[in-house]
């Protein structure tokens, strides 16, 4: 008999993801996948998974699973309290679970979302190669609810040896490296220093498309817009209000504003942990 995870309580806002659906851009279906990807990866080393096996991504913690048999599980990104069949448990380690337990996340304490990956991954149907909700694209499994059971795959490596993998502290103020983007003649000579001398704050509109950023406004000089071009994970859009777009996983394939910057690639795990109210820097790469 599969083994099955029930969701009892899926917290704010949770999803299965895995490393998505690269190379699909042309037919208009974006890469999507976890938002931090890093993390992803992480939790299914620590549980002995291939590292695209899908896992759940939770927004602010506040997760209960319940497991219909043993499993060993893991929970990266950003920090919360942990508890396996009633047990305090530790993050970044295998966690066993038996036959019948809950696994319990809290609100995470910095960060905005948590991995948890079981040996085997989560076993949903794949849509166009991937098991990745897109939440843009309305790709892949819906959103996690309560009483929602998911199937335990058996796509295993070898346990990993190891019972910790100790990971640096999320910084309270993240700085993005950021390269000039492809658009930069759009705007005036001083916007490109602006962005990487001032801060900004995230604002209440984070999603997995992308970040809502207020600060200092980057003025454009040309007017009008563009036609719509290809746009990537990382990409700063600026709207004619002057205030920063960050596109984060399930970003749309194209976009009609211009691009200022673009993230560097290996800090999208970092920008992916921004949560509202949060206050963020550029510097150039």
């Amino acid at each position: 008999m599969t083994a099955k995870i029930e969701v009892v309580r899926p917290g704010i806002f949770a999803t299965v993801q895995d490393l998505g659906r690269p190379g699909l851009a042309a037919i208009g279906v974006g890469r999507s996948g976890a938002a931090d990807r890093g993390s992803l990866r992480l939790a299914n080393r620590l549980v002995g998974n291939p590292e695209q096996n899908a896992a759940l991504e939770v927004v602010l913690g506040g997760l209960v699973l319940r497991f219909s048999a043993p499993a060993t599980v893991a929970v990266t990104g950003a920090p919360c309290t942990i508890t396996a069949g009633g047990r305090a448990v530790g993050p970044h380690a295998p966690i066993h679970l038996r036959a019948g337990e809950d696994l319990v996340l809290g609100t995470a304490s910095q960060g905005l979302r948590c991995y948890v990956a079981v040996r085997g991954g989560v076993d949903v149907p794949a849509v166009l190669g991937a098991r990745a909700t897109d939440t843009l694209g309305k790709l892949g499994p819906p959103a996690l609810s309560a009483g929602m059971t998911l199937p335990v795959g058996t796509r295993v490596l070898d346990h990993p040896g190891v019972d910790l993998a100790p990971r640096a502290s999320l910084p309270e103020e993240p700085v993005l490296r950021v390269s000039p983007g492809p658009r930069l003649a759009w705007f005036t000579s001083d916007a490109l220093s602006t962005l990487v001398s001032s801060g900004f704050v995230a604002t209440s509109d984070v999603d997995r498309v992308g970040v809502r950023l207020s600060g200092p406004a980057l003025s454009r000089a040309r007017e009008g817009e563009l036609p719509p071009e290809a746009a990537v994970p990382g990409a700063l859009q600026i709207p004619p209000s002057g205030q920063p777009i960050l596109f984060l996983a399930d970003h749309p394939v194209t976009g009609g504003y211009p691009v200022i910057a673009v993230v560097d690639e290996t800090d999208l795990d970092l920008a992916a942990q921004i949560r509202p109210g949060q206050r963020v820097r550029f510097r150039p790469a």
